[in-house]
């Protein structure tokens, strides 16, 4: 994908955060949009804001696999043909292993991996009738390494890391026209974390006074390193100064990074 203009981007999580900012860095460069959410008003916030091109915007929770497979339907029919798909749309959980309740980690498989794939096989033969598709799917830097009460979190940004470089492989080897990109966002200042669920021991306001501080890049900043990974097709896009670290200490120590993360975990997650 050589360029994006005329090209039809769907992206879910559309109403705020790295969505909203992908929506409209996307409407800027001529791209077609289908944005989906279940947050209604900001959804319309964001269409609001990407009025010089073609948008409609869809009620969606992407917890529900049928609502998914329907909404791939009805984009298709609604633009004609799909490019682009931006699985966005993501949740946070923050709790110990221990204290977990099934409901709190099926809500983040749910949203977080579910969420993802079908999403991804839901329009990927849409993508390869288009002749030239991209599934972009965000992970996290989470999906690099592990930390302390974000295992559910952990599980779901691993399971997608590992969904989707295994699609990019499957794409090259049946020499399909679907390029596929993995994302995996430092700490970005977004709302995710006032949105986040906690275990019944956190200090919430700590922790998320503590994600303020660590969130590095903006928004538009996130979207434009994504927009530029897409163009160059990198398999992996890492966003922000800290994904670059994480990935480099990842790649450099191997699982020796693990008593890195837990002195800085009892500094500050365990408060």
């Amino acid at each position: 994908m050589k360029n994006l203009k005329n090209k039809v981007a769907v992206i879910t999580g559309a109403g705020s955060g790295i969505g909203r900012a992908l929506a409209k860095s996307l409407a800027a460069q001529g791209c077609r949009l289908a944005l989906s959410d279940v947050n209604q008003a900001g959804l319309k916030a964001t269409a609001a804001d990407c009025a010089a091109v073609e948008v409609k915007i869809y009620a969606l929770d992407v917890s529900d696999r049928d609502a998914i497979y329907a909404h791939a339907e009805q984009v298709a029919q609604d633009f004609g043909q799909v490019n682009l798909v931006i699985n966005n749309a993501g949740v946070a959980l923050s709790a110990s292993v221990r204290e977990m309740t099934d409901e709190d980690f099926k809500w983040v498989m749910d949203i977080d991996f579910w969420g993802v794939s079908h999403g991804t096989r839901a329009f990927l033969p849409h993508l390869i009738a288009s002749g030239d598709g991209h599934v972009v799917n965000i992970s996290s830097v989470f999906g690099l390494i592990g930390v302390p009460k974000q295992s559910a979190y952990n599980a779901a940004k691993f399971a997608v890391r590992g969904f989707t470089e295994a699609l990019r492989q499957e794409m090259k080897l049946e020499k399909q026209p679907v390029s596929v990109s993995c994302v995996h966002p430092g700490g970005i200042r977004t709302n995710i974390a006032n949105a986040a669920r906690m275990g019944k021991s956190e200090n919430i306001q700590a922790l998320r006074k503590g994600f303020d501080k660590l969130a590095m890049t903006s928004p538009e900043k996130a979207a434009a390193t994504i927009l530029k990974g897409i163009l160059k097709n990198e398999s992996r896009i890492l966003v922000g100064p800290d994904a670059w670290g994480i990935d480099a200490i990842n790649r450099l120590l191997g699982s020796a990074y693990q008593p890195l993360v837990e002195r800085f975990s009892r500094k500050n997650m365990y408060l």
